[in-house]
């Protein structure tokens, strides 16, 4: 049976642990007790905290033993990272704690596959999680009280998490059994023509999963990539790279394409809305953007044309990357337009912006026979573009 893992730092929180891993018993799942506390020696815990430190790449004393409680905690998620990924018979992750506990035991959750369970139940649940999530299947619960102590309050929020662990163990979701593999795919309304195209012409031979392209859309996709859980990419929607290097609101991290780099994933790319850095509503775009060529996309979001000096840093930025992967690549630049926004009269018109992007892609990239780049002279949203990223994919994959 698969078991459900409660985590957390015995020596601080060791009844409410103890109480959650009864709960996910009783609710007939089996219980593995892991102790993360890095300051004392918790009582009544299956694995023990030299256990789990002892998989830090630099042994226990690199974890065990510091005074300095922030590298601790630091050091026993590395730890507890390496821990959870050797194990082979994780039904779900349970956590519990307070910003400390928190942040040791997501991360080591992050690094899971999608598809295993993971649930937080923590005190800065009500706040912002995305540091904690990240492109994610983690579940965060907050706790109402503090994990202090065990009363009328806690005993129900702990319960009912263990509960739920111990449902999701018990009641693992069957592979699908569909034999088409996944396809991974990123849109933006402005790139929305391209991509329904491209996504009903591959559905006959793979289950296409398309990713909103605002930052941690594009970490997701990369996320399954780095899971196994995709077969390949259609990168058709790259606009998260305008959002970091300019400082938009939907940005991508330094680590974009970096699954693809690492797994060699067969990927078709494109540049799909660099035009535009995102912000939110027109009154928060920062000052120093505020007279620059804006385009109210609705309520909440507002869209700032890029210029030429920027688009030569994002096709920098993009190339870089290309240039660094081993597997099958094929990357497709549509000279005529790059977003809905950017076609000849629109908004966003601008040649000089896009020769740019297209210019900087072209100087930086590094010719090597599993690496092609093919200029098209269509708009992103033309049938034939759609077209042309199908045919280049199943020439690759």
């Amino acid at each position: 049976m698969a078991k459900v893992y409660v985590v957390g730092t015995m020596d601080t929180k060791g009844p409410e642990l103890r109480y959650a891993a009864d709960r996910v018993r009783a609710a007939g799942a089996e219980a593995v007790l892991v102790d993360v506390g890095t300051q004392g020696a918790g009582q009544g815990a299956d694995i023990a905290a030299a256990a789990v430190a002892a998989h830090h790449p630099d042994g226990v004393g690199a974890v065990l033993g510091l005074t300095d409680r922030g590298k601790a905690v630091s050091a026993m998620a590395k730890a507890l990272t390496g821990y959870l990924v050797s194990c082979t018979d994780i039904g779900a992750v349970l956590g519990l704690g307070g910003t400390g506990n928190t942040a040791l035991v997501t991360e080591a959750m992050r690094a899971l596959p999608i598809g295993v369970p993971k649930l937080m139940v923590s005190t800065v649940a009500s706040g912002n999680t995305a540091p904690y999530v990240g492109p994610n299947d983690l579940t965060m619960m907050y706790s109402v009280v503090d994990v202090a102590g065990l009363n009328a309050i806690s005993r129900k929020v702990i319960g009912n998490a263990a509960h739920a662990a111990a449902g999701m163990a018990l009641n693992a979701i069957p592979a699908s059994g569909a034999d088409r593999p996944g396809l991974g795919m990123t849109m933006f309304g402005v790139t929305t023509a391209c991509v329904t195209t491209v996504r009903e012409a591959m559905e006959a031979t793979h289950e296409v999963y398309t990713f909103h392209a605002t930052g941690t859309g594009g970490q997701s996709m990369e996320k399954l990539a780095d899971s196994g859980l995709v077969a390949g990419l259609i990168d058709v929607t790259t606009t998260e790279v305008p959002d970091l290097i300019v400082g938009g609101v939907f940005p991508a991290t330094e680590d974009r394409f970096g699954s693809v780099i690492r797994t060699r994933l067969p990927y078709v790319g494109s540049v799909g809305a660099c035009d535009m850095v995102n912000f939110g509503a027109k009154e928060t775009v920062p000052a120093q953007f505020r007279d620059r060529k804006l385009h109210v996309h609705n309520a909440q979001v507002t869209l700032m044309r890029t210029t030429p000096e920027e688009n030569r840093r994002v096709g920098a930025f993009i190339v870089s990357r290309l240039n660094r992967m081993e597997g099958p690549v094929q990357f497709l630049l549509p000279l005529r337009g790059v977003s809905a926004i950017d076609a000849p009269g629109q908004p966003f018109d601008d040649p000089e912006a896009d020769a740019a992007l297209f210019e900087a892609i072209r100087s930086g990239w590094e010719s090597a026979p599993n690496r092609h780049l093919v200029e098209l002279d269509l708009h992103i949203n033309d049938p034939a573009f759609a077209a042309a990223l199908v045919a280049s994919f199943r020439a690759i994959a």
